[in-house]
């Protein structure tokens, strides 16, 4: 089994700056991508960021150039460090995990997600 855990959540102006972390637990075989979901009230979840194992990353058009994205191999940790915050960033942020586990094929595991509130 897999644990997911973020945190780094909380609320700021909007111009602000927020870390968020998410940290893998657990019996893991090997990491692929880890990455960032997003879901603001009465919103469908959306993609955020993603980074390979490789270190390749992906940004949805809306937060690139402010947002990034790292990750802790060792930790199995991944990071989204937000800039420039808006409020149309409010939203519960979700991290994932596309995971092996031993004796278990690949998937993706998720956690329980954090609050960002940005307010203007």
């Amino acid at each position: 089994q897999v644990r997911v855990v973020e945190s780094g959540g909380g609320l700021v102006q909007a111009g602000g700056s927020l870390r968020l972390s998410c940290a893998a637990s657990g019996s893991i075989f090997s990491i692929n991508t880890m990455g960032w979901y997003r879901q603001a009230p009465e919103k469908q979840r959306e993609w955020v960021a993603t980074m390979s194992s490789g270190g390749s990353t992906n940004y949805v058009d809306s937060v690139q150039g402010r947002f990034t994205i790292s990750r802790d191999n060792a930790k199995n940790t991944v990071y989204l460090q937000m800039n420039s915050l808006k409020p149309e960033d409010t939203a519960v942020y979700y991290c994932y995990v596309l995971a092996n586990t031993y004796g278990q094929p690949r998937r993706d595991y998720w956690g329980q997600g954090t609050q960002v509130t940005v307010s203007s």
